[in-house]
């Protein structure tokens, strides 16, 4: 470990520009493929390689400084502050869907149907007479630009499943810090590992959902608010997931190599931030978007 009085500052380095590109690259190939350009699985695959080659190598900067003993407590407290105000952006980040959600469904809807402050009678008769105010919305008002799909996501399949999944995701990781921090590297490696296990089975779940919905119900982003929102707020939510699972295994990699001490484990701790952050979204997502 450092001495305290050291502030480490790393020398320039190129893994930012490198992401940079890697992720411009794939957010190009991304909107290729949108637009059915016969090259954009050769673009897109060449920027997720581009970002896979970040990754590495920034993960591999970042343990080599912190193995060598380069970090101190100063640095230490930079980290918890930079990861406790990026969880905070990621929960606005949220608000944000969570906020249109509601908006949809508690103002629009009702005053198109003329009720409320902004709501006038009538209004649904000037604009598509065949409107109905209720949630969600299962009549499109242009079938060659929206889809009508056939039913929603029942709460109690998949979706209460994977709300299983997490909460158990939740337990385990606090039962390996726990561990890490009683210096029972056995029991740390096992529930890591059931951790990591969980995340990525609540993956394979969500593939499964969506390919339900898209192929038997028929629900697509052209679905109206309905199809958009469920589809951003459970594929950003997935997203997430995937990330952390990744993260965990990676953290998993470094337990097997004996890293992380009883009172120096903060990546430990940081992911385990995050994972939590991650149960707390889906439980959010369960209730609104799933169950009521």
């Amino acid at each position: 470990m450092a001495s305290k009085d050291i502030y480490y500052v790393p020398h320039s380095s190129k893994w930012p520009l490198v992401g940079s590109l890697a992720l411009f690259t794939t957010f190009i190939g991304g909107g290729m493929l949108f637009n059915d350009n016969p090259n954009a699985n050769y673009v897109l695959l060449i920027g997720a390689a581009a970002v896979v080659y970040m990754f590495v190598g920034w993960f591999n900067d970042v343990i080599n400084e912190s193995t060598s003993g380069k970090y101190s407590k100063q640095v230490d407290t930079s980290f918890r502050m930079g990861m406790g105000w990026f969880i905070f952006s990621e929960v606005m980040f949220f608000a944000a869907f969570f906020g249109a959600l509601f908006y949809a469904r508690m103002f629009s809807i009702p005053w198109l149907g003329g009720e409320g402050h902004g709501g006038h009678n009538g209004t649904h008769q000037f604009l598509w007479d065949s409107f109905q105010a209720s949630w969600p919305l299962s009549v499109m008002p242009d079938p060659s630009k929206f889809t009508e799909y056939k039913d929603v996501i029942p709460a109690w399949g998949i979706p209460a499943l994977n709300t299983a999944l997490l909460l158990a995701s939740g337990v385990t990781v606090t039962l390996a810090h726990w561990a890490l921090k009683a210096g029972n590297r056995q029991k740390l490696v096992l529930w890591l590992f059931l951790t990591v296990a969980l995340g990525f089975i609540f993956v394979y779940f969500q593939v499964e959902e969506y390919a339900h919905a898209m192929n038997d119900l028929n629900i697509t982003l052209n679905s109206g608010i309905y199809g958009s929102t469920f589809y951003m707020l459970t594929g950003f939510h997935g997203f997430h997931v995937t990330m952390g699972a990744v993260m965990l295994l990676v953290i998993l990699l470094r337990c097997l190599k004996g890293h992380f001490t009883k009172k120096d484990h903060f990546a430990f701790e940081a992911v385990a931030w995050y994972w939590h952050f991650v149960d707390v979204v889906w439980l959010g997502l369960f209730i609104f978007v799933y169950w009521i």
